[in-house]
């Protein structure tokens, strides 16, 4: 569990340096609402990751093993290009090309990681798992958030996202002191790692099962994805934050509340089931999102802390069910393409449907646009429920025959 919240830490770190955190760095280099919800794109990687999972499935480095190794290649990778990302003018064509380098490691980083947690976690330790790693990926969150917002203020953005970049020690510490998981059969072949995964998945559960757990994956988040290009702005913007007081009040009652939603949402799926309190938890980080119409209205601190404290409590909660529900569905020896596809499609309500964001706030105004947000998250929740109805098929052992 130490472990898992290092390795939790190393996967937040680098999502927020080209999400929110260059959001605001944008935002103060006067970028227009439509430049910052493009560079949503940028981390369209995170998206299509599961194209090149089956590279990490097939082939292991010469050290560590087959999921070690990979993972600190790629975080030492990251240091370097994190660093080297803030040493550039951020208006610049050289700048776009290293934030999406960085986001192309990243999401490299996220497919082994994901894969180690499947392949090393009992089926009664995911819930848990889940909740101690979304532990440490959110303290990289209130990091590369809270401490880097505060840092601005004072020094240069160049010093800032090296701070951030040395910060990946980390996750290079916990990979050091990290167990590998032993998985059977393995695949052998290039060819293997690129059907064997698709080819179990669909078979295991069949087709309908397999669309709709798909569908599922793209939808369950889908309207707090949509939120997100723009959440930054609307506290700059919308309601007039600096950002010291967004460093220091969202995302440290943010973290808080993060914690209280992991802990207290382990226990509930692990007394409950996955299937009833992906429902219920669902219901909340949708509905949550109606607060920020609250904030809209009143500019208060303390509105703005209810509505952040409660607001990641019931994204926690939700999330950890989430990756408990995806891990069950992934087999280990392809669980790197497997989840890595399962947790693409989750992201396509920022990657792919963000840039749309600013059409839709434009159009609506800050009120309006969280109202839709709440409304993109019905259809996750009816898929929920049919889930609910499913008992997801236990992988076995993938044969290599093919």
């Amino acid at each position: 569990m130490a472990v898992l919240f290092g390795l939790g830490f190393s996967s937040g770190l680098p999502l927020l340096l080209t999400a929110a955190t260059l959001q605001a760095w944008l935002t103060s280099a006067n970028a227009t609402t439509g430049e910052i919800a493009a560079f949503a794109s940028v981390g369209l990687a995170y998206t299509f990751k599961f194209a090149w999972a089956p590279l990490l499935d097939r082939y292991a480095l010469p050290w560590l093993g087959r999921r070690r190794g990979w993972m600190i290649t790629l975080q030492l990778g990251l240091l370097v290009a994190i660093a080297a990302m803030g040493a550039l003018d951020p208006r610049t064509d050289a700048f776009v090309g290293l934030a999406i380098a960085v986001a192309i490691l990243s999401a490299s980083q996220d497919v082994v990681l994901d894969a180690y947690n499947a392949d090393l976690l009992a089926p009664e330790e995911r819930a848990a798992g889940a909740g101690v790693y979304v532990m440490g990926y959110r303290v990289a969150m209130l990091v590369a958030g809270s401490l880097a917002l505060v840092l601005a203020d004072q020094l240069p953005w160049r010093a800032v996202y090296a701070i951030m970049a040395a910060t990946m020690v980390i996750g290079v510490i916990a990979t050091l002191a990290a167990e590998e998981p032993v998985v059977r059969h393995p695949p052998r072949t290039l060819g293997a790692a690129l059907v064997l995964p698709f080819h179990e998945l669909f078979t295991r559960l069949g087709w309908r099962g397999a669309v709709t757990a798909l569908a599922f994956a793209s939808l369950y988040k889908f309207g707090d994805q949509f939120a997100q290009p723009l959440l930054q702005t609307f506290f700059q913007r919308g309601v007039g934050f600096s950002m010291t007081a967004i460093g220091t009040l969202n995302k440290a009652v943010g973290f808080a509340g993060t914690l209280v939603g992991a802990a207290v949402g382990g226990a509930l799926v692990a007394r409950h089931g996955v299937g009833r309190m992906l429902i219920v938890f669902g219901v909340l980080q949708a509905t949550t999102n109606l607060l920020y119409l609250w904030l809209a209205a009143d500019h208060s601190y303390t509105v703005f802390g209810v509505a952040v404290l409660v607001d990641n409590v019931a994204n926690a909660m939700g999330t950890g069910a989430f990756v408990a529900y995806l891990m069950s569905l992934c087999s280990p020896a392809v669980s790197a393409t497997q989840f890595a596809l399962l947790t693409s499609l989750s992201s396509v309500g920022q990657r792919v449907f963000g840039p749309l964001s600013s059409q839709v706030q434009t159009a609506v105004g800050w009120s309006g646009f969280f109202v839709v947000t709440t409304l993109l998250a019905i259809p996750g929740l009816v898929l929920a429920g049919l889930l609910r109805r499913r008992t997801p098929v236990a992988p076995a052992p993938a044969d290599q025959s093919s």
